[in-house]
């Protein structure tokens, strides 16, 4: 956190063949050493893989995707009188989304199609169905959320 004033939020630009701005963060998220390019060779080839497979408007299921695995809450660990509390907390829709962009990727990378455009391709699709690893980690952490409620009134 800053100390003397609020960061400047920079505005995005949407990007050029779908002109959505979330659809943009998320190749943001998936570029590695400033190789923009090669993200949107990813994105847009796995929008064709979507669309070949599931017959449906690929920016809707890569949105509906997102909505899905997107968190509620999340626990924050905090020091209470020498223990540590896991402390359920609400996101605000933007932090949710960023974990959403991060989960995605991360479970894209894990998979065992062979290359990234078909991996992140069958992550977005599993996570249209609501299905998939990184719809699991969703369900984990609101599970953990759940069962810590009883610390809710700790948080500040």
């Amino acid at each position: 956190m800053p100390r003397k004033r609020k960061a400047v939020v920079r505005e995005v630009l949407p990007d050029p063949k779908y002109n959505d701005v979330v659809l943009t963060k998320f190749m943001n998220c998936l570029m590695v050493k400033g190789k923009k390019a090669l993200a949107e060779s990813i994105v847009y080839g796995a929008f064709e893989i979507i669309e070949q497979k599931t017959k449906q408007e690929p920016l809707g299921v890569f949105k509906s995707a997102v909505e899905n695995v997107r968190p509620l809450v999340k626990v924050v660990s905090r020091r209470v009188g020498g223990s540590n509390y896991q402390i359920p907390t609400e996101i605000s829709e933007k932090n949710g989304r960023a974990i959403a962009f991060r989960w995605i990727i991360t479970y894209s990378r894990a998979r065992s199609e062979k290359t990234m455009t078909e991996k992140l391709a069958a992550e977005l699709i599993a996570a249209n169905k609501k299905e998939g690893a990184s719809i699991k980690k969703r369900e984990d952490t609101h599970k953990m959320a759940e069962a810590n409620k009883a610390f809710a009134h700790l948080r500040w």
